[in-house]
């Protein structure tokens, strides 16, 4: 009995000890998780100061396209702390994005494979270039454009007052759209090296895109007129054929690795 015991005791022991072992990565990479949550948060915190200090001149920046030719009105007493505090945690998420997206790669890294961890490094900076680029160009070209159209719109029967918040969610949301609609492709690339489609493909169905290109540029600009349409949409049309060199790119990197992948089967 006493034997028997023992040993029940020790197996009760060793089960404990492999659950234990089994749990001790998960609570490592959770307390690792809470560590880069707290550090980023901590970075937006301290963003959001720094930016405090740039708010007038951001939001300078934002209502320099109206060049004077229309005023902007205060709906609400609080409405201007309100902007204030708005134009701050953006500048706040502007500065603390490069630590941000290191947190949160750090941890996502180790997991990866090398050739998963060269694509993401490649990935990122020409994402984050492509955004600031067609943030860019929304921002001295097209938005120039876009606001005089429709200040000089029915301008002998109506004058252009706009209010500060609508006017600010408008400016910001077309930099937002626009900027994303740079990403156009990575967006491209990403499919080819899923195998969704080929190189192939998307120089024989450029007649789709271009109309595909066509209605996301409307939906994109604000104005009925055909030029600010066309503004946005030449880049876009060009965004597609440098998608296409990428998807040369990625689709090639999937054939070989699907190559290698087969020999190695064989073997």
């Amino acid at each position: 009995m006493s034997i028997n015991s023992s040993n029940t005791i020790s197996d009760h022991q060793q089960d404990n000890s492999k659950q234990t072992s089994d749990n001790l990565p998960l609570m490592a990479h959770l307390l690792e998780l809470r560590d880069r949550l707290l550090k980023a948060i901590l970075a937006l915190i301290v963003g959001v100061i720094i930016g405090a200090f740039f708010t007038r001149p951001f939001l300078q920046l934002l209502i320099s396209p109206l060049q004077g030719t229309s005023q902007l009105q205060l709906l609400k007493p609080t409405e201007s702390i309100f902007i204030y505090i708005k134009a701050a945690l953006i500048l706040g998420v502007v500065v603390a994005s490069p630590f941000i997206l290191y947190q949160i790669f750090a941890f996502i890294v180790p997991g990866l494979t090398k050739n998963e961890r060269r694509g993401l490094y490649l990935v990122l900076p020409l994402a984050a270039g492509l955004f600031a680029l067609g943030i860019a160009f929304a921002s001295f070209i097209v938005l120039p454009f876009t606001l005089r159209y429709l200040q000089t719109f029915l301008s002998d029967l109506f004058k252009s007052e706009y209010a500060v918040g609508y006017y600010m969610s408008f400016v910001l949301n077309f930099l937002f759209w626009l900027g994303l609609a740079f990403e156009l492709p990575l967006f491209i690339a990403i499919l080819a090296r899923l195998g969704i489609v080929s190189p192939q493909q998307l120089q024989h169905t450029w007649r789709y895109a271009v109309v595909i290109i066509a209605v996301l540029a409307a939906v994109i600009t604000p104005t009925p007129d055909p030029f600010t349409m066309s503004l946005v949409m030449l880049p876009l049309l060009g965004l597609y054929v440098f998608g296409i060199i990428l998807a040369r790119v990625a689709y090639k990197q999937r054939t070989g690795n699907s190559i290698k992948s087969r020999t190695i089967d064989k073997d």
